[in-house]
Protein backbone atom coordinates (compact mmCIF):
# COMPACT_ATOMS: atom_id res chain seq x y z
CA UNK A 1 0.00 0.00 0.00
CA UNK A 2 1.00 3.58 -0.45
CA UNK A 3 2.82 5.34 2.02
CA UNK A 4 -0.36 8.08 1.96
CA UNK A 5 -2.82 5.55 1.53
CA UNK A 6 -1.25 3.40 4.15
CA UNK A 7 -1.39 6.36 6.88
CA UNK A 8 -4.72 7.20 6.13
CA UNK A 9 -6.23 3.49 6.69
CA UNK A 10 -4.23 3.36 9.94
CA UNK A 11 -5.55 6.62 10.78
CA UNK A 12 -8.98 5.18 10.40
CA UNK A 13 -7.91 1.72 12.44
CA UNK A 14 -6.75 4.19 15.21
CA UNK A 15 -10.55 5.73 15.11
CA UNK A 16 -12.32 2.52 15.25
CA UNK A 17 -10.30 1.24 17.81
CA UNK A 18 -10.98 4.41 19.81
CA UNK A 19 -14.90 4.09 19.69
CA UNK A 20 -14.67 0.65 20.47
CA UNK A 21 -12.80 1.69 23.77
CA UNK A 22 -15.10 0.41 26.77
CA UNK A 23 -17.45 -2.10 23.72
CA UNK A 24 -15.34 -5.10 23.72
CA UNK A 25 -15.95 -7.83 26.23
CA UNK A 26 -14.41 -8.70 29.16
CA UNK A 27 -11.46 -11.98 28.60
CA UNK A 28 -9.05 -13.84 31.30
CA UNK A 29 -6.11 -12.88 29.13
CA UNK A 30 -6.54 -9.57 29.36
CA UNK A 31 -6.45 -8.91 33.03
CA UNK A 32 -6.04 -5.28 32.59
CA UNK A 33 -8.75 -4.86 30.09
CA UNK A 34 -8.93 -5.24 25.89
CA UNK A 35 -6.67 -2.56 23.80
CA UNK A 36 -8.93 -1.88 21.13
CA UNK A 37 -6.42 -0.73 19.13
CA UNK A 38 -4.79 -4.41 19.06
CA UNK A 39 -8.12 -5.63 18.62
CA UNK A 40 -8.86 -3.73 15.58
CA UNK A 41 -5.22 -4.65 14.10
CA UNK A 42 -5.48 -8.29 14.71
CA UNK A 43 -8.96 -8.55 12.92
CA UNK A 44 -7.57 -6.66 9.93
CA UNK A 45 -4.99 -9.12 9.77
CA UNK A 46 -7.28 -12.15 10.06
CA UNK A 47 -9.41 -10.86 7.57
CA UNK A 48 -7.19 -10.01 4.59
CA UNK A 49 -4.35 -12.64 5.81
CA UNK A 50 -1.78 -10.01 5.78
CA UNK A 51 -1.02 -6.44 7.63
CA UNK A 52 -3.04 -3.69 6.01
CA UNK A 53 0.51 -1.95 4.99
CA UNK A 54 0.91 -5.08 2.86
CA UNK A 55 -2.66 -4.53 0.57
CA UNK A 56 -2.54 -3.31 -2.49
CA UNK A 57 -4.25 0.01 -2.95
CA UNK A 58 -7.12 -1.37 -4.51
CA UNK A 59 -8.02 -3.03 -1.76
CA UNK A 60 -8.38 0.29 0.64
CA UNK A 61 -11.51 1.14 0.28
CA UNK A 62 -13.10 -2.90 1.45
CA UNK A 63 -10.53 -2.26 4.78
CA UNK A 64 -12.72 0.88 5.35
CA UNK A 65 -16.05 -1.12 4.63
CA UNK A 66 -14.38 -3.91 6.94
CA UNK A 67 -13.30 -1.35 9.73
CA UNK A 68 -17.13 0.03 9.66
CA UNK A 69 -18.63 -3.73 9.82
CA UNK A 70 -16.15 -4.21 12.30
CA UNK A 71 -17.18 -1.69 14.81
CA UNK A 72 -20.88 -2.56 14.23
CA UNK A 73 -20.70 -6.02 14.95
CA UNK A 74 -18.07 -5.38 18.20
CA UNK A 75 -21.02 -2.54 19.47
CA UNK A 76 -23.71 -5.30 18.68
CA UNK A 77 -22.12 -8.21 20.37
CA UNK A 78 -21.46 -6.09 23.46
CA UNK A 79 -25.31 -5.23 23.47
CA UNK A 80 -26.45 -8.69 23.43
CA UNK A 81 -23.98 -8.76 26.63
CA UNK A 82 -23.89 -5.65 28.40
CA UNK A 83 -22.92 -7.40 32.01
CA UNK A 84 -19.12 -8.49 29.97
CA UNK A 85 -18.29 -5.15 28.56
CA UNK A 86 -14.72 -3.24 30.06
Amino acid sequence: MSPDLRRQIWKEMQVTGDRLRGVLPEDSRHPQGRNPHAHVAGCVKERFGCSYRDLPDERAEEVRTYLRELEEAERKNASAAPENRV
